[in-house]
């Protein structure tokens, strides 16, 4: 008899309507063997088949260790397999994990720390930019006083306007 293989063994209502097919059949075998006394050959394979069918019940109903403790055995010995591979999988995995957690928290200290050099650079500077200008005295400059400009030869800046000696660009008139 084969059952489907299930999560945690075999289906069970499969297992239960085999066991309820057994029992059927063993009470069909009594009744014959009570109507058949006579009949000492059928006698003798009634009772073979009957008793090899108790065998069997009775091995289901005990889980027979020794036909079923090899399969289950194997089946035993490679969900260990399987689970110590999945341990070892996941350790693998959180060891990664904790790297890359480090890894990733190391970097984002140094971005912080570069950040801040930076900033407190920044501030300095303003501080002393600040300084220098404190020190910078602005005077007011009249608007009749001539400007380095104005005293370019050629050149039409100065007081008084245009100068007369002067000539225009090329190709201006």
């Amino acid at each position: 008899m084969r059952f489907s293989v299930v999560e945690t063994g075999y289906d069970q209502r499969q297992v239960d309507y085999c066991l309820d097919e057994l029992g059927v059949r063993l009470s069909r075998l009594a009744e014959r063997a009570e109507g058949a006394p006579e009949a000492a050959g059928e006698w003798d394979e009634i009772r073979q088949e009957a008793a090899a069918l108790g065998g069997l019940l009775r091995r289901l109903d005990l889980g027979d260790a020794a036909a079923t403790r090899p399969a289950g055995d194997a089946v035993r010995r490679e969900a260990a397999d399987l689970l110590a591979q999945a341990r070892v999988e996941l350790d693998e995995a959180r060891d990664e994990a904790r790297r890359v957690r480090e890894r990733a928290y190391a970097e984002a200290v140094q971005a912080r720390r570069d950040f801040e050099a930076a900033l407190d650079a920044r501030r300095r500077r303003e501080v002393r930019v600040d300084e220098i200008l404190s020190q910078v005295t602005v005077e007011q400059v009249p608007a009749d006083t001539p400007t380095a400009a104005a005293g370019v030869p050629g050149s039409r800046v100065g007081v008084g306007g245009v100068d007369e000696g002067a000539q225009p660009p090329p190709g201006r008139r």
